[in-house]
């Protein structure tokens, strides 16, 4: 589906948005691409980001795909609006056994208010990509609210 952003500045101020997230900076997330509509996602592994098997932890694997939906949905939404999460549903299907995750985002409805998105979550093992994740997202646009403290 293409999806036209309300602001010619979506991609700065998603990047903005993104850069002052300290929780991403802590796992040492990337913000690989935005479009309208769209986001991307990668954490490279670190053993800090694990369960008791080593691999990747189900809460770093629900934060990328609940991050990488918020931006997905941001770039849609007006300049001077914030985003939050209402809800989300997540489906592990495999465990996160790999060197990095990738988070990607599709809006399915841009609505006035909420915006519903899909995520889905690949683990990347020696070159090799496999879903290990799918979400469904339901955001909120506040309008005429900073996206700052």
């Amino acid at each position: 589906m293409k999806f036209e952003p309300k602001s010619d500045t979506y991609k700065k101020k998603v990047k903005e948005s993104f850069e002052r997230q300290e929780f991403m900076k802590l796992i040492n997330a990337q913000l690989i691409d935005v479009r309208p509509g769209y986001c991307e996602i990668h954490v490279p592994y670190h053993s800090s980001l694990t369960q008791q098997h080593g691999f990747f932890h189900a809460g770093i694997i629900s934060t990328i795909a609940d991050n990488a939906a918020g931006y997905a949905g941001f770039s849609l939404m007006e300049e001077n609006s914030s985003v939050l999460t209402v809800e989300f549903k997540i489906n592990l299907m495999a465990p996160g056994d790999g060197e990095l995750l990738i988070g990607k985002s599709n809006v399915l409805k841009n609505g006035r208010t909420l915006t519903i998105c899909t995520s889905e979550v690949f683990i990347s093992k020696n070159g090799v990509e496999k879903l290990c994740a799918a979400a469904q997202l339901t955001l909120i646009e506040l309008k005429n609210s900073s996206d700052q403290k």
